[in-house]
Formats: structure tokens, C-alpha cells, sequence
């Protein structure tokens, strides 16, 4: 118990510090001019440690619990009200994390929170109508289990033509950083090697790409950074904005349009941002 205060502390006092002066620095412009924060409402009950958001219909989104919780999704209205529960067969909730959809109705489950850096049975379940394929996959630079760096943690991803972007949660304090691995949307077993990597100040808890494909987001415990996308490539070579959100322990993202996302957090508050600064969601 005594672990987990200081945790939450730990946390708590990193959120509280957070700004994007070092992302000004590094090209980001600063978004808080530009955006505002809505509470839009709070999540039921059920969900009491949202990890993840994807889209359900165009009115309702897709959230899942944490490592443990039950193998479903919930489904939520834009109050956070809950609609449906999916149970997802197949599927075993050792660490779900994150959410993704592609363009086809498909619904992508990230079971792959890997805390102690020991996992070997590292799984994206490929879910349509509640049935599941695995995509099972393993980092290449990872030796030895548990990992002599903290680097092989994940808690974010996003579907792009027929692929899966990941965004590893680094832990190493003295060089905290992203890794970018990709992998193809079909089942199967991959061995992944990263493809860039990314110095940060603040560790990447889930991922978001916009509906019209010119810019991503990896969101912190405390901002979100934004990058553009240039001839159909996902890089970090575009930085574009750095919006402090400050708003607990958030772990999804969820674009419901261009100028407009969602993130939960994991004391079960739903927020809307507004990038174009309107604060009412469009019905």
C-alpha cells in the first residue's frame, strides 16, 4: 500500500510540473492558446480503469478496463453513460492497455502492459462481431527478460494502412524515450525491431491518429504532443503543437474528429478537447 501512495505521488508531482517548454524548444508550437478542455462527464462504475477508447458508432465509443479487469469492452455515450458491455471471446485481459479501429470495422485490443519487462506472450487481439485473432509479436532488441532497460513497456498504438503503429511507455529516468515499432494488422507471430526512437519528459500512455491522416498524438500523463504526417509516412519528424492537459493519470485518446478528441483517465473523468476552441461537441 505504502508503494502505491508513493507511486501516485510520484505522479501526481510529475503532472503538476509538467509544461512544453522543451517542446517549444524542439520545433512544437504550444496549443493552450489554440484549445480548451471540457469535463464532458464521469464513466460508470464497471470501467474503473480506462486504458483505451475506440469508435463504436459515430455517437458512441469502446473503453476497457486495465491489467485484470474482465475481458470485455464497455461501450459509452458521450456523457460516459454506458450502453453495451462486449464480452470478447478468445481473449484473456492479462494487460490490456490500449484501443485501435481500422477502416473496416475491426477492432484492435493491445494486451501488451509489460510492467516487469518479463512478458513473452506479448498479443494484439483483432476483434470483429466479439470474436478475436491474435497477432502475436516479440521485440527484437529486447535480450534478456526482464529487460536490462526499462524500454519494453507499451501503452499505445494506432491502425494505418493494413499496419499497427506501437509506442513503447519508456521508464529509464536519466534518458526517458519512445520507441516506434510496426507490424502488420493480420495474425501471425513478428519479431519487431524499432524504427526511430524519441527523447521525451513524460512517459507515452496511449496513441491517436486524426480521421483525415495529417497528424498523430501520443498522449502523456500531462500533455499530449501532436505530429504531422507527410506523404503517408508515421515519424516524429514533424512536430506540430504540445498541449498541456493536466488532468490526472489520462491512459486514452481518441480522435472523434479533426480538430477534436477524447481522453479518459484512470479516475474515470471523460474530457472533450477542442483544437479549433469551440467547447460544445457536435451532435
Amino acid at each position: 500500500m505504502l508503494k502505491i501512495k508513493i507511486s501516485l505521488l510520484y505522479y501526481a508531482m510529475k503532472i503538476a510540473l509538467c509544461s512544453c517548454a522543451s517542446e517549444e524548444n524542439r520545433g512544437f508550437t504550444n496549443f493552450k492558446s489554440e484549445s480548451n478542455i471540457v469535463k464532458l462527464g464521469t464513466l460508470p462504475q464497471i470501467v474503473n480503469e480506462s486504458s483505451g477508447l475506440a469508435k463504436a458508432t459515430d455517437s458512441t465509443f469502446y473503453t476497457h478496463n486495465d491489467s485484470g479487469g474482465n475481458d470485455e469492452l464497455y461501450e459509452i455515450d458521450k456523457k460516459g453513460h454506458l450502453i453495451n458491455i462486449t464480452k470478447v471471446k478468445g481473449a484473456k485481459n492479462e494487460d490490456w492497455e490500449e484501443l485501435a479501429e481500422d477502416e473496416n470495422g475491426n477492432i484492435y485490443i493491445g494486451d501488451f502492459g509489460n510492467n516487469s519487462q518479463k512478458r513473452k506472450n506479448l498479443v494484439i487481439y483483432k476483434v470483429k462481431n466479439g470474436k478475436s485473432k491474435e497477432i502475436e509479436f516479440e521485440y527484437n532488441d529486447q535480450k534478456d527478460f526482464p529487460g536490462d532497460t526499462k524500454d519494453f513497456d507499451c501503452e499505445a498504438f494506432f491502425w494505418f494502412k493494413g499496419e499497427l503503429h506501437l509506442f513503447t511507455k519508456g521508464k529509464e529516468s536519466k534518458k526517458l524515450k519512445t520507441k516506434h515499432y510496426v507490424l502488420p494488422d493480420q495474425p501471425g507471430k513478428y519479431s519487431l525491431k524499432p524504427r526511430e526512437e524519441l527523447l521525451l519528459k513524460e512517459t507515452v500512455t496511449a496513441a491517436d491518429i486524426s480521421p483525415n491522416k495529417s497528424m498523430f498524438a501520443l498522449l502523456t500523463y500531462g500533455k499530449i504532443l501532436f505530429f504531422g504526417i507527410k506523404n503517408e509516412q508515421i515519424n516524429f519528424n514533424y512536430p506540430m503543437g504540445c498541449l498541456k492537459t493536466k488532468r490526472k493519470q489520462t491512459e486514452a485518446i481518441l480522435f472523434i474528429s479533426n480538430t477534436k478528441l477524447l481522453i479518459t483517465n484512470e479516475q474515470q473523468d471523460l474530457f472533450l478537447i477542442n483544437l479549433d476552441g469551440k467547447s460544445k461537441l457536435n451532435n
